[in-house]
C-alpha cells in the first residue's frame, strides 16, 4: 500500500489551449487543470496530475476577470466549488434560461444534459475545483453550436475525435477524421431549457448553510441522503473543525480531500509506519483504498474540507428531483 498523493496548489501546471474556444475572445485567458484523471480536456498538451482511476475526474478552471467559459454540456455529473473569487453560472441554448452568482465555498451541481457557462465576475484571478462523473467524465463535452463556429472563425477545428487542431499552426485533422459536425436542431431539442427552480434550488448549497450543517457530524452534499439529493457515482461532504475527528479510519476505494478554508494536517498509517501532511486551500490530496487516516485542522481559525469518493452507483444523468 503506498503512501497519500498530493497535488499542491502552487504546483499546478495549467493548459491553456483545453478547449476549442481557447482562441475566441474573452475565453482566450482560461487555464484548465486536470488534477485527477483527464477530464475532457481536448488537449493534447493538457497535463494530469494524477493518473490513477477514482470513479471520478478532478480539474480546476482558473481565469481573470470578465473571462468566461463558453456554453457547453455534460453526460456525467459536473460539479463545482468556487476556491476563490466570485462567478457567474448560466444555462440554456443561448445561455439566458438562468444564472446564478457563487461566492466563495459555494458548490454547484450542474445538471446533465443542459448547455452552461461560466464566467469569473470579480476583481482578481479566480479558481473554482470541479468533479466530473465518471473515469472517462462522460467521453468529452458538447459545445452549443455558436461555440464551435466562433472557435472555426479563430482557427481552431474540433475534429470529430474530440481532438482540437490549430490551423494557426498549420495544423489540420488527419486524413479521414472530419470537423465535429454541429447539432441539429432536432438534436438542439433533447437540450432541456430549465428554469433557476430546477438548477439553483436542486444543485445550489450556500458555504455557511453547509458549515452550519457540518458542526456536530460532517455534511452530506451530495449524495442519495445529501442536501443535494443526487447520485452522480461520487459523495461530496463537508466536513469542519467540529466535525473532523482524529480517529483514523479507512475507505474501500481510494478518497480525496480538498481543503476550502484554513490547514488540516492529514495522518496515516502503514503497518508500523507512519506519515503526516500538512494540507492548504487549493491542495488536492488522493487517499489509497485501505489506508487508514484521519484530519484535522492544524492550525486554529476558520476550517472547512470537502471529501470525495466514488460509490456503486453508475457515472450517468443526474437524479434531478
Amino acid at each position: 500500500m503506498t503512501a497519500p498523493t498530493t497535488v499542491r496548489y502552487g504546483e499546478l501546471i495549467p493548459c491553456k489551449t483545453a478547449f476549442i474556444d481557447a482562441h475566441t475572445p474573452g475565453s482566450d485567458q482560461k487555464e484548465n487543470f486536470t488534477i485527477i484523471g483527464g477530464g475532457v480536456s481536448e488537449s493534447a498538451d493538457q497535463h494530469v496530475h494524477i493518473t490513477t482511476p477514482h470513479g471520478f475526474n478532478i480539474g480546476a478552471a482558473g481565469q481573470p476577470p470578465k473571462c468566461r467559459n463558453s456554453l457547453h454540456s455534460h453526460r456525467t455529473a459536473e460539479v463545482f466549488f468556487v476556491l476563490s473569487g466570485r462567478w457567474r453560472f448560466f444555462w440554456g441554448r443561448q445561455g439566458t434560461a438562468g444564472e446564478v452568482v457563487l461566492e466563495e465555498g459555494d458548490i454547484i451541481d450542474i445538471p446533465t444534459g443542459i448547455f452552461r457557462g461560466f464566467e469569473n465576475i470579480g476583481t482578481d484571478y479566480g479558481m473554482i475545483m470541479a468533479i466530473l462523473g465518471g473515469d472517462d467524465a462522460g467521453g468529452g463535452v458538447i459545445w452549443a453550436p455558436q461555440v464551435i463556429e466562433d472557435a472555426r472563425d479563430h482557427g481552431l477545428i474540433l475534429g470529430e475525435n474530440g481532438k482540437l487542431y490549430d490551423s494557426k499552426a498549420g495544423q489540420t485533422p488527419p486524413e479521414g477524421v472530419h470537423p465535429m459536425p454541429t447539432l441539429t436542431d432536432a438534436e438542439l431539442a433533447d437540450f432541456p431549457e430549465l428554469s433557476p427552480m430546477q438548477v439553483v434550488g436542486w444543485g445550489v448549497r450556500r458555504y455557511n448553510d453547509m458549515t452550519a450543517l457540518a458542526r456536530h457530524r460532517p455534511c452530506k452534499v451530495i449524495g442519495a441522503t445529501g442536501i443535494i439529493r443526487d447520485k452522480p457515482g461520487f459523495e461530496v461532504d463537508l466536513i469542519t473543525r467540529t466535525s473532523a475527528t482524529d480517529t483514523p479510519h479507512a475507505h474501500d476505494r481510494a478518497s480525496v480531500l480538498m481543503p476550502m478554508r484554513g490547514h488540516w494536517r492529514v495522518t496515516w498509517v502503514q503497518g508500523a509506519d507512519a506519515g503526516a501532511e500538512v494540507l492548504a486551500p487549493g491542495d488536492t490530496m488522493s487517499v489509497p483504498a485501505g489506508l487508514p487516516h484521519a484530519a484535522v485542522p492544524s492550525m486554529t481559525g476558520e476550517a472547512s474540507l470537502f471529501h470525495i469518493v466514488s460509490t456503486d452507483d453508475p457515472a450517468g444523468p443526474s437524479w434531478l428531483q
